[in-house]
Formats: C-alpha cells, sequence, structure tokens
C-alpha cells in the first residue's frame, strides 16, 4: 500500500490529521497493516455471515476453517480482526451443534479479545510520548461483544449437560450487561441448582423486559411465587387508547387468568387452575398449550377419560406434537389400549427420538412384556434430561413391580424434588408399605394432605396407610368416607371402603356402595370387586356377570382372568384351592412300544 492510498483511507475513517501528526513510526506502521489485513482478507467475513443467515450452517462451519486460517491476516498486528473471525467460525460450530468444537473457538476468540486492549494501549503511549493528543475513539477497532461470546460457550455447556461449567461463564457476565436470553438462561441455571433466590430475581428481570415469556411465567409459579407479585412485574406504561396495557378493558387481561391458573396449578389447587384453563380456552378454541396444560393436570388427578380426550384433541389438531405425550401414553397404558400406546411410540420415534418423553412412552410400552427393556429406556430418559419428572415416576413404578422398593423410593423421592405432585406421594406411599415401613407411609400420605387439602385422594393416601394393619381400619374408613364426602365421585375411594366393608363380613354394604357407582363408571376394577363379592356371597351367577364385564371392557385384567377360572372351578363343583392332578401320560412308554407312539 502506498503512502498516498493510506491517507485516503486514514483520511476516510477520519483519522489523516491525527496520524500526519503522530510522528512515531510504530503506530502508523501498525495501522497500515490493519488496513492491509482488511483489503486482502482470502475469505470475505460478509459470506460466512449469509451462509450463517440462510442456515447453511454446516457449509459455514467448513467455510470459517478457511477464514480463521488465512495467512492474510496478522494475529500480532490485527489480534481484532482474528477474534472476529473465530466468533463467526464458533457460531457456524454452534448452529451446526459442534458444541465442544464451538466452546473450543470461542475461546480463542476472547484471547484474542482481549489483546487489542494492549495494542492501543501501546499505541496511545507512543502518542503521549510524542506529546500529541490520545488516539480517538474510533480506533478501538474491536468488534466482538465479549458478553455475547460468553453466553454463547454457556449455551454450549448447557446442550451437553454441563451445567457447573455454563453457571461459571454466565456469571463472569456483569448482571447490568445481561439481556433477556441471558437472564432466562441465568434463572434455569440457577433453578437446576437449586438456587431459588437468585433464580427468581432472573425470572423476575425477564418479566420486566417482556411480560408475554411464558416459560419466566411458569417457572415464578412453579418456585412459589404469588399471581400478584408476578402481576406487579408487567409493565404499566399506558397504551395508545390512554389505558394501562393490563387493565380489565384490554386484551392483555387473559395474560393475568393464564398467571393466575399457573399458580394454581403449581400450589395444588388442580380444579381452581383447570377452571381458569377451560376459561381460556373459550377464548383460544384450540390452543394446543392450554389443552396439553389441561390433559397433563387431569391425568396427575385422575380424571383419565377428560385427560386422554384433551389429548386425542391435541393429535388431532398437531400430530406432532412430543410435549406431555408421555403422560397420554401413561394413560393409555392404565385403559389397556395397546394398540393405541404402541401407534403413539411409534409416532413419537419417527418425530423426534431424541427427546425424553420418547423413551418414557417407549418404557411404558416395553413394560409389558420385558421390565429390564422398561427400565432401560426409562433411564435414557433421564439421562436426555434429569428434570424430566415422568421418567423418575415410570421409574419408580417399573422397581415397585419389579420388587426392588428400595430403589423405587429413590426415583420417587428425585420426582418429588424436581415437582411434589400426587403420584410421586403415591409411588412413596406403595414402597414404604412394600418396606413394611409404616411409618415413613404414613408421614408421606401426610405431606400429600398437607400439601393438597382439597384433594380426595391425599385422604384416600392417608386412609390406605392404615388400612394396611387391622388395627388401623376404623381411622382408614373415616379418612375413606371423607374423601368421598369431598368427591362422591371417586371411585378409588369407594373400592378401598368396600374391601373393609368386605374384611368385616358386610357384605350386602359393599355392594351396595358399589352398585351406585355402576352407571357412571365402565371401569373393569368396578367390576372386578363386585365380582368378588359376589363369589364370597355364593352368588355365583352374579359374580360370573361381572367378571365378564370386567374382561369386555379390559381383556388383560389379570384379576378378573383369575378370579373368572376359579369362579368356573366353584359352578363345576371342584375345589379351586385343591392342587390340579397331573393327568397320567403314557407318553414314557411311547419309546418303548412304536405302535403306541404312532398312535399318540
Amino acid at each position: 500500500m502506498t503512502s498516498d492510498e493510506t491517507d485516503i483511507i486514514l483520511s476516510h475513517l477520519g483519522l489523516a490529521q491525527w496520524a500526519k501528526h503522530a510522528g512515531f513510526h510504530f503506530t502508523f506502521k501498525c495501522f497500515t497493516l490493519i488496513i492491509q489485513s482488511e483489503q486482502k482478507m482470502d475469505v470475505p467475513k460478509d459470506q460466512m455471515s449469509t451462509l450463517l443467515d440462510c442456515g447453511l450452517y454446516n457449509s459455514a462451519q467448513m467455510l470459517g476453517c478457511f477464514l480463521v486460517s488465512s495467512s492474510s491476516v496478522n494475529n500480532d498486528t490485527s489480534p481484532h480482526l482474528k477474534a472476529e473471525n473465530l466468533a463467526l467460525h464458533g457460531d457456524a460450530l454452534l448452529r451446526d451443534k459442534e458444541y465442544r468444537r464451538a466452546i473450543h473457538v470461542y475461546k480463542q476468540a476472547l484471547q484474542y479479545h482481549k489483546i487489542v486492549p494492549k495494542l492501543n494501549a501501546t499505541i496511545r503511549s507512543s502518542l503521549s510520548s510524542s506529546n500529541r493528543s490520545s488516539s480517538p475513539s474510533s480506533f478501538n477497532v474491536s468488534a466482538i461483544n465479549e458478553n455475547e461470546v460468553k453466553f454463547k460457550i454457556a449455551t454450549c455447556h448447557c446442550a451437553i449437560n454441563e451445567n457447573r461449567a455454563a453457571l461459571v461463564e454466565m456469571e463472569a457476565i456483569p448482571s447490568k450487561s445481561r439481556n433477556l436470553q441471558m437472564n432466562l438462561l441465568m434463572g434455569k441455571l440457577y433453578r437446576y441448582f437449586k438456587h431459588i433466590r437468585p433464580a427468581i430475581a432472573c425470572y423476575k428481570e425477564c418479566l420486566r423486559h417482556c411480560p408475554y415469556i411464558i416459560e419466566a411465567i411458569t417457572s415464578l409459579a412453579e418456585l412459589g411465587v404469588q399471581a400478584k407479585d408476578i402481576f406487579s412485574l408487567f409493565p404499566q406504561t399506558p397504551n395508545r387508547s390512554g389505558r394501562p396495557p393490563f387493565d380489565q378493558f384490554d386484551s392483555g387481561r387473559w395474560l393475568q387468568r393464564y398467571v393466575e391458573a399457573q399458580c394454581c396449578i403449581a400450589s395444588n389447587d388442580y380444579k381452581g387452575g383447570l377452571e381458569l384453563f377451560s376459561e381460556l380456552l373459550q377464548r383460544f378454541p384450540n390452543n394446543v398449550h392450554i389443552l396439553l396444560e389441561m390433559a397433563k393436570a387431569e391425568a396427575i388427578i385422575g380424571k383419565n377419560d377428560e385427560a386422554i380426550m384433551n389429548f386425542e384433541k391435541v393429535r388431532s389438531i398437531d400430530p406432532y406434537v412430543v410435549t406431555y405425550m408421555d403422560e397420554y401414553a401413561m394413560l393409555l397404558k392404565l385403559k389397556s389400549d395397546p394398540l393405541k400406546l404402541n401407534k403413539l411410540v411409534h409416532d413419537l420415534l419417527s418425530i423426534d427420538p431424541a427427546r425424553p418423553e420418547v423413551f418414557v412412552a417407549l418404557s411404558i410400552l416395553c413394560e409389558r412384556k420385558d421390565d429390564r427393556a422398561a427400565l432401560t429406556n426409562a433411564e435414557k430418559s433421564i439421562r436426555i434430561d434429569d428434570r424430566h419428572i415422568t421418567g423418575h415416576i415410570v421409574k419408580g413404578n417399573l422397581f415397585l413391580s419389579m420388587n426392588q422398593p428400595e430403589a423405587a423410593v429413590a426415583a420417587f423421592r428425585c420426582a418429588q424434588e424436581l415437582r411434589s405432585d400426587l403420584r410421586s406421594y403415591q409411588g412413596l406411599v406403595r414402597s414404604y408399605l412394600a418396606l413394611s415401613k409404616t411409618k415413613e407411609a404414613l408421614y408421606a400420605a401426610r405431606e400429600a394432605m398437607k400439601a393438597m387439602p382439597q384433594s380426595a385422594k391425599a385422604l384416600k393416601l392417608v386412609g390406605d396407610v392404615y388400612a394396611s394393619n387391622s388395627s388401623g381400619r376404623e381411622k382408614a374408613k373415616k379418612f375413606y368416607e371423607s374423601a368421598l364426602r369431598l368427591e362422591p365421585g371417586y371411585l378409588g375411594a369407594a373400592l378401598a371402603l368396600a374391601e373393609l366393608y368386605v374384611m368385616e363380613g358386610r357384605n350386602p354394604e359393599a355392594v351396595t356402595l358399589l352398585e351406585r357407582y355402576l352407571k357412571d363408571w365402565a371401569d373393569d376394577s368396578l367390576h372386578v370387586k363386585l365380582a368378588q363379592v359376589f363369589a364370597a356371597t355364593n352368588m355365583m351367577q352374579d359374580s360370573l356377570s361381572h367378571y365378564q364385564a370386567a374382561l369386555r371392557i379390559n381383556p388383560q385384567n389379570e384379576a378378573a382372568k383369575k378370579g373368572l377360572e376359579r369362579l368356573e372351578k366353584q359352578m363345576k363343583g371342584v375345589d379351586p384351592d385343591a392342587p390340579e392332578e397331573e393327568e397320567d401320560n403314557d407318553g414314557d412308554d411311547a419309546d418303548g412300544d412304536p405302535e403306541d407312539a404312532e398312535l399318540l
């Protein structure tokens, strides 16, 4: 480059007079090298940016290899260019999901970025020694944002489950410099490490900037923040109509109802939450998100038919939804619908086989045939996302079915630490009773009742613990009756109370109680219980009809199969408890007599 060309460029940058009178060679030479580096760039950076904007990440990361290895960039005199090139290459690797390579390249970019202030300081020092004014602010040629690069490094760490390293990177970003994305990631990381207060602070900061971050609203509700405290975060700047954006006449009113619904669900007030979601659904018909939230809440509180209906509606609107579909798989298993369950799992595997919900659903499908394979899939779901509650619950249920209650307790405790819901309490009670730890079971059941004071199912759970011991049956009866007063249609409490009546020899009362539910419940367990009571009172024909009804509803019901087999023996005058006689088998003589062998 000639001196005239340099003057033209410096004049364009507003540095001509400063350079002309600087009176030192190093600065002028250094700046000339910078300009030459930019002019002789082998790979134009704008082409790299174009590839990234077009989503051609694989091509971008390969082009990045040329960009960062170009000999036209002098690393000593142009560290800012090297930092920019490395940051661009890191962006390509991040978007191409090569996270470890991206981390390595981003850290190199930060190293070169640190050299730029040192170079500027050297130039300013030279200027001072020649009694000239300091260099203009435009001479600071660093173009990468250090905080943005640290955020991208943290994002890469999160993608490969290195959350501790991600938190270290994020905490190096000053709080005043964090943008919306940074605060949201900080909230997630703090919550992961159970740093509740800073997590709440980060989520609140998100909502101060934008009240429509649904993820922040849900997280704050789950962390115990009250609805009114969340409302206070919403901006109150008047809109064009002169009204605050969230007053009762404004369209933003629906967001307040959504906040209230999530706070109800988080505090185990499922009834209140479902009512609010239903109200929102009238305003936003066929809203997949609301339907999924309703279906999940209904599944948790045992409204299985309503939950199945909403899950099926979601799949009819959007057949590619994966969210909460493992909950749907659990319901299909309870309903003994293997065809729908098989189709669901097949669909999920074709949509996104890397999601934790898919492996939970696969685990539920495998459970009927292979407990070990089911457990492997449940554990895979947890490896993908160790905060996936359904994975822990399914794992706990599998351990119970494999007669490993100690392991089941650990799994249900993990689920409960993430979020206490009825199913984790139920699992803990069953596990402790299997271990004959009645005291621990009662403590878990009372915890559930305390957390859900208006839940009939929590009351029934306490009754189950008392019913496990003959001395506690009177107390159990009171809890079952209280559950039925709170929720008259609760079949689970009715079945448990009927069982107590049978134990006391009050079979007619048990039949009267159960027959009330026949009109409203097409439930195989109800028919099995009635069949058992009728069989105990020698009403064989009534017992037979109820066993057959149970098997029509659920052909896989093992209790109905065994009960029917036993009943048929009784009706034939055979003692069902007598050991079966082995039929005489003349096959042993077949080897000795070819004629018999031929006949056989």
